[in-house]
């Protein structure tokens, strides 16, 4: 077994550690990745940043195929990397394995629950790292460290051979430290798709009503330069309803999801679980039937809007989150908190299916926070020309 990766970041995994060597061959060939401890290697157990989920749970019998993409392209993987507890955060704080640095955001949180991924690439310990994105674990922790992150369309990339949270929601994501070595990894695990010209370019005005007037005007510069290149944009509004009521609708939908999927395992393992994902994980054992149905009925209607808004190869723009990373130890009322406001953002990719890329094109307080862009279903290859457009 290779080893574990020079890491000071406290990025990698030690107790699912596997590094494998690329084909040499191909587009990604010579570059380095990091792979979130959800993804199966054949012969090796898969963490779920989990020690009781390591414990019950045999090797897997084969490799995910998203890494064997990867692999195949050249690139070599280092190593598995940090996630939180189930993947069920947005926080990067695991209770069992420790929290990675943030080396863009000193002394604040990295994000999750793709945090190992995004720290390592942040930190230049690999050139690239593959995460999952279900509420926001890529895109989060993207902002938070000041790296380049995309969620694809729901369904597009593979996740065959990975830890499922919430399957309606779930996607693969990555990261990278420039726009086009995340296009180059793109045309790897989407296809050579095409990217289509960009149609109406849109601005999300009641997101942007979400920040304050800091995060608000932090992100005026990267605004101007990404309409510099896109064009003039139009105000709308994303959501009739408020976008704190999308984010209930997200919530119990996935909640809903995550019972179904784990709650036997929860039940039978009975693991001891950090603070937050403790109690989330209670809390979707309470989620009436009824609740769910007028949640799908809010979804529905939002895929609906968004749908007719995205139409015309349109992009969306509006903040990724609503602030900076948060500070370690911040306690848990307060992240609660941040983690609403945040997912009342997050969520409208979930709810839509729509992929999502986050640019980290602006600064607040001397720490990253990033911009993003939104399309339609399949216009995946549009936002990752555009962001290497928009980045010069």
């Amino acid at each position: 077994m290779a080893d574990i990766p020079d890491d000071a970041l406290g990025a990698f995994c030690r107790h699912t550690h596997v590094a494998l060597k690329g084909s040499g061959r191909g587009p990604l060939a010579g570059l380095s990745f990091g792979v979130k401890d959800i993804y199966d290697i054949a012969g090796r157990k898969t963490g779920f940043g989990s020690p009781d989920w390591l414990a019950t749970h045999e090797p897997a019998t084969r490799t995910a195929p998203v890494v064997g993409q990867l692999l195949a392209a050249g690139a070599g993987m280092a190593g598995k990397t940090q996630t939180d507890e189930l993947t069920y955060s947005l926080n990067g704080e695991n209770a069992h394995y420790g929290t990675p640095v943030n080396v863009n955001a000193p002394g604040r949180i990295p994000g999750g629950s793709s945090s190992g991924s995004a720290a390592a690439v942040a930190g230049g310990l690999v050139d690239f790292a593959l995460g999952s994105d279900t509420g926001g674990s890529v895109r989060a922790p993207a902002s938070f460290c000041g790296v380049y992150g995309i969620r694809p369309t729901h369904g597009r990339v593979s996740l065959e051979g990975a830890c499922p949270l919430a399957k309606s929601f779930d996607t693969a994501g990555w990261f990278a430290r420039d726009p086009a070595l995340l296009e180059r990894v793109g045309r790897v695990l989407l296809g050579d798709a095409s990217a289509p010209a960009p149609g109406p370019v849109l601005l999300a005005e009641d997101a942007f009503a979400l920040l304050d007037a800091a995060a608000h005007g932090a992100l005026q510069p990267a605004l101007a330069r990404a309409t510099a290149v896109l064009g003039t944009p139009r105000a709308v509004t994303v959501s009739a309803e408020g976008l704190p009521q999308w984010f209930q609708a997200f919530r119990i939908l996935q909640g809903a999801e995550i019972r179904a999927q784990l709650g036997d395992w929860v039940v039978r393992a009975k693991p001891k679980l950090g603070p937050g994902v403790k109690e989330r994980i209670e809390w979707t054992g309470t989620i009436k039937p009824a609740e769910v149905a007028q949640a799908q009925r809010l979804r529905d209607a939002a895929r609906v809007r968004m749908d007719a808004m995205l139409g015309d190869n349109a992009v969306l723009l509006l903040p990724t989150v609503p602030d900076i990373a948060p500070l370690l130890n911040t306690p848990p009322a307060q992240l609660d908190d941040f983690r609403a406001k945040a997912m009342s953002l997050l969520c409208i990719a979930g709810l839509a299916g729509l992929p999502q890329l986050t640019l980290p094109l602006a600064r607040l307080n001397g720490c990253p926070l990033g911009l993003s862009l939104l399309a339609a279903r399949g216009n995946d290859a549009l936002l990752l020309a555009l962001a290497r457009r928009i980045a010069g």
